[in-house]
């Protein structure tokens, strides 16, 4: 069970035969674990990418209104949401991307949060849905599995790393070994298993580098990597500009505290404080905006409000535009963008994994770059398939079928070199590299009703 494989090497050499043995070996575990969960991210993401689309079909009721020209002031259409939600606190103001598009009010009561829909003309309220009920919001978590809690998250993560290692060692066994098929082309019929064989190398050859980018670009959204990831360019001035907050006081919450979807360079950027010592009144809400609109942020941003008399209005939109992307933190008392942050203002390699998310969840090129990673998320399923296919019908009665462990021992001194790098590259996936290899070499192999079944 793999994600890519071919057929065995023409070359007849023991070192050779060896080092693909076992190759294929680790290709086939890897495989074996992790085929259920590359099946949900390639079935939940490819939901995901048309998220806006399937919500305007679906939720239209709440998300699509009549353009009847003028619009209420924020602070009205909050008033509206408020007047709905009795007990509640507003938390978060969304601008109406376009004039037939409904405002969004973000409320909360204790733990519980509440997005609240209004049509920005007339101030009627069209309908809410709990923040953690949304539908983008509920797939988007299943997709990471951060829906079932914390452990399972780094189960994605382990994951992820494992599919980059798929990629790499599928690529090296489906390599051409002066055979004819499995190459390009698939041979036999779906009754023989070199059907299968040959349509999951050829499918794996074919889309394995966008399968291989979706692996590496979905990995600063992991809880361990991405984090630890995000941390190091901070650090070291390759993620947001640290020094813009050098002549503003700042507060212990974090960017992503504040903002429902803030960018992930900027996520654990410090929220300002604004000046409480002043002596003039806050500004409010409609003056926010409109502040926000003056700078230039593109339609349909959101603003954060204060929670408290040191807090700050924080604008921000990350559209499917990156150039527009920004982020501005404005002193609720004077007005003053304390800090603006937008999209060029990022190191390079900042605006790379930026690009990269982008791209990954199907933003950058609209309905094309939709179609291509739809397109990969399929190849991933087809993949997925074919390898269960494929071993189904190669798998001894009773046993499970791993390829054997090559003649040559010596060429696991080099796999293990591999693991260490790759391990320190992502600690996560080189553990369960590192618990797969013990498993394999120990447990296994000295284990002889084991041996038998896994062989």
């Amino acid at each position: 069970m793999s994600a890519f494989t071919a057929a065995e090497p023409a070359a007849t050499t023991t070192d050779q035969i060896s080092l693909y043995r076992a190759i294929w070996r680790w290709h086939f575990f890897a495989g074996l674990l992790v085929i259920p969960f590359l099946l949900n991210l390639a079935v939940t993401g490819s939901i995901y990418l048309f998220k806006d689309q399937i919500a305007d079909i679906f939720y239209s009721h709440r998300n699509i209104v009549a353009d009847t020209g003028a619009m209420l002031p924020p602070q009205k259409i909050v008033d509206a949401a408020l007047s709905a939600m009795p007990g509640t606190t507003a938390t978060s103001y969304r601008e109406p991307a376009a004039g037939n598009r409904s405002a969004l009010v973000t409320v909360s009561k204790g733990a519980q949060s509440t997005l609240v829909y209004v049509n920005p003309h007339d101030g009627e309220v069209l309908g809410s849905v709990g923040s953690k009920e949304e539908f983008s919001w509920v797939v988007k978590r299943i997709h990471s599995l951060e829906y079932f809690g914390t452990w399972t998250n780094r189960i994605v993560e382990i994951v992820g790393g494992f599919a980059l290692m798929l990629v790499v060692t599928g690529i090296y066994l489906w390599w051409p070994r002066r055979q004819t098929g499995g190459v390009l082309t698939v041979r036999g019929t779906p009754s023989r298993r070199v059907f299968w064989r040959d349509l999951h190398a050829v499918t794996g050859a074919v889309a394995g580098i966008v399968i291989f980018f979706l692996a590496f670009s979905g990995m600063p959204w992991s809880g361990y990597w991405g984090a630890n990831v995000n941390a190091w360019l901070t650090s070291h001035d390759l993620g947001y500009p640290a020094a813009l907050w050098d002549e503003v006081p700042k507060s212990t919450r974090l960017t992503q505290d504040v903002v429902n979807r803030p960018g992930w360079i900027v996520e654990n950027a410090p929220v300002p404080l604004s000046d409480a010592a002043t002596m003039s009144p806050p500004i409010g809400l409609d003056k926010a905006v409109e502040i926000a609109r003056q700078l230039g942020m593109a339609p349909g941003f959101s603003v954060a409000l204060p929670s408290d008399p040191t807090g700050v209005f924080t604008a921000s939109i990350f559209p499917k535009d990156l150039s527009q992307e920004r982020t501005v933190h404005i002193d609720q008392y004077s007005g003053k963008p304390l800090i603006d942050l937008s999209f060029d203002q990022y190191p390079a390699l900042g605006r790379a994994i930026e690009w990269g998310i982008n791209v990954h969840q199907g933003q950058e090129w609209g309905l094309f770059n939709q179609l291509l990673m739809l397109t990969t998320c399929m190849a991933i399923i087809l993949s997925c398939v074919s390898a269960v296919m494929m071993w189904w019908k190669r798998r001894p009665a009773g046993r499970l079928g791993i390829p054997p462990m090559p003649q040559q021992k010596s060429v696991y001194v080099g796999l293990w070199l591999i693991a260490i790098v790759f391990g320190l590259a992502f600690p996560l996936t080189g553990a369960a590299v590192l618990a797969m290899l013990i498993l394999d070499q120990t447990l296994i192999r000295f284990t002889p009703p084991l041996k038998r079944f896994f062989s």
